[in-house]
């Protein structure tokens, strides 16, 4: 055969096989992403056409509907405003879509297989959406809401044994009905940038909250128990700089459940000098630090904990690095940052016996005739510390608000255990108040973000106590 013929017969092969790859990337392997792509105004169009299923809380509140524009076309509404809005999210003809709104777009909008919506098609089938019930609380929701009274930061709140998140609250907020208004504020450019959710975006330095994951890797490793000794003495060196306990205050030797009870940073530096950064970042990655938080939610609206490079930008530092305070960050300082989420997960472990599970925000699927066609289950994730070291732990937290830091969360008949965080912000001045804690039934994390004075302790822990009770312990 002739040569030239030959090589333009291979590279008509060749081009064919690209056309091949190509178009089925497109409408076979990639074709649900390039369908559900905020860009697609084509799919958009079509679904404005959909009659979107109702998502509603745990207690049957209807938090998302679809208001009828004309014989054809539906619009989204929010009835409960911003209260709601930023784990819900928005969709939108013009804005796209958000929250869950958008991670489970498929079900609330009705689609199904080529095949069925063509044989739809034929028959005259309307697509109608399926609803969807949420693990979340109103009650709970509202009263984050109303102790964050106005201020920035984020509030979460978790089932033990589940993981079902009952509470997820972001400060500042919108209102989603405004989101497509051409007159509304453009959330991109509005003071306080209520489009981030704080609470699973924000990455704050988490302060002596994070103590409770450096108790962990003590107890658990076997090289420490509640009553082991441990310097608390004021201005100890660590990493060749002299470190400060709140106050000021020179503690001495005290034992490690005294420590964790009053919050004293030298003792815990010390503990995480000892432990060392593979230690620690062994339990920090059991807990789900620098990893993407395994919630149904969209990912780009979630962002990793961990430490911080000293420039900002990068990938995050592990613990094993050289250029990490092992010491500093073990008591939540030396650029360790934190989401809510992340810390709420935390809490939610020890309570559980030392076993994280998987958050999670929808309940279940409901189809148009009433029948649930998907239900969530509980999911482990890993078992972080044994039963025996998270009890002790649990005991531990529990003295911090009977006795320590914590007090301000204390609740006639109902044991609560918790831990408190002030991280000194790089500004003058400037904390960032935390508290975390579980009954036997709910954990909770609150931050208060860049305020002038006050601690955890009496900022934070009032909040997180006031979620417990409208979740009814």
């Amino acid at each position: 055969m002739n040569p030239p013929i030959v090589r333009l017969f291979a590279l008509v092969i060749v081009l064919f096989a690209l056309l091949v790859a190509y178009t089925s990337r497109w409408t076979v392997f990639e074709a649900q992403a390039l369908r559900n792509h905020t860009a697609n105004s084509r799919t958009l169009l079509e679904e404005e056409r959909v009659r979107r299923g109702r998502i509603t809380t745990s207690d049957g509140q209807v938090l998302a509907g679809s208001k009828k524009l004309d014989r054809k076309r539906f619009k989204r509404r929010y009835p409960t405003g911003a209260l709601f809005a930023h784990p819900i999210g928005y969709s939108f003809l013009v804005r796209g879509r958000s929250g869950l709104e958008r991670y489970y777009n498929e079900p609330l909008s009705g689609q199904r297989t080529e095949l069925v919506s063509a044989v739809d098609s034929i028959l005259g089938e309307r697509r109608v959406g399926n609803d969807m019930q949420t693990t979340l609380s109103t009650a709970a929701q509202q009263a984050a809401v109303q102790g964050l009274g106005g201020r920035r930061g984020a509030v979460v709140a978790m089932d033990v044994s589940t993981g079902a998140i009952r509470a997820m609250v972001s400060a500042p907020s919108y209102d989603p009905n405004a989101v497509d208004d051409p007159a509304g504020a453009n959330l991109d450019q509005a003071p306080g940038s209520p489009q981030i959710n704080r609470a699973t975006q924000g990455r704050y330095p988490p302060g002596s909250t994070f103590k409770v994951v450096t108790a962990a890797a003590a107890l658990d490793s076997g090289r420490y128990t509640p009553t082991s000794m441990v310097d608390g003495e004021n201005g100890k060196r660590i990493s060749g700089v002299p470190l400060q306990n709140f106050g000021g205050k020179d503690w001495g030797r005290i034992d490690l459940t005294t420590a964790l009870t009053y919050s004293v940073n030298t003792a815990w530096a010390s503990v995480g000098e000892e432990l060392g950064g593979e230690t620690m970042n062994d339990y920090m990655e059991r807990f789900g630090f620098y990893a993407d938080p395994p919630l149904d939610y969209p990912d780009d609206q979630m962002l990793p904990s961990g430490v911080r490079p000293g420039g900002g930008g990068g990938r995050l530092l592990h613990p094993d690095n050289e250029e990490v305070d092992v010491g500093r960050m073990s008591i939540g300082q030396g650029r360790l940052e934190a989401s809510a989420l992340q810390l709420a997960t935390v809490a939610q472990t020890v309570a559980n016996g030392g076993v994280r599970m998987k958050p999670y925000l929808r309940e279940r699927v409901i189809d148009s005739d009433g029948r649930t066609v998907e239900k969530a289950e509980p999911e482990e994730v890993e078992r972080v510390m044994s039963e025996e070291s998270a009890g002790q732990l649990t005991q531990m937290m529990r003295n911090v608000v009977r006795e320590g830091t914590g007090t301000a969360a204390a609740m006639q008949g109902v044991q609560v255990a918790g831990k408190t965080g002030t991280a000194e912000l790089n500004q003058s001045d400037l904390n960032q108040p935390w508290f975390i804690g579980f009954t036997p039934k709910h954990a909770v994390a609150v931050t208060i973000e860049a305020v002038q004075g006050g601690t955890g302790g009496e900022m934070a822990a009032p909040i997180a106590k006031s979620v417990f009770e409208a979740l009814g312990e």
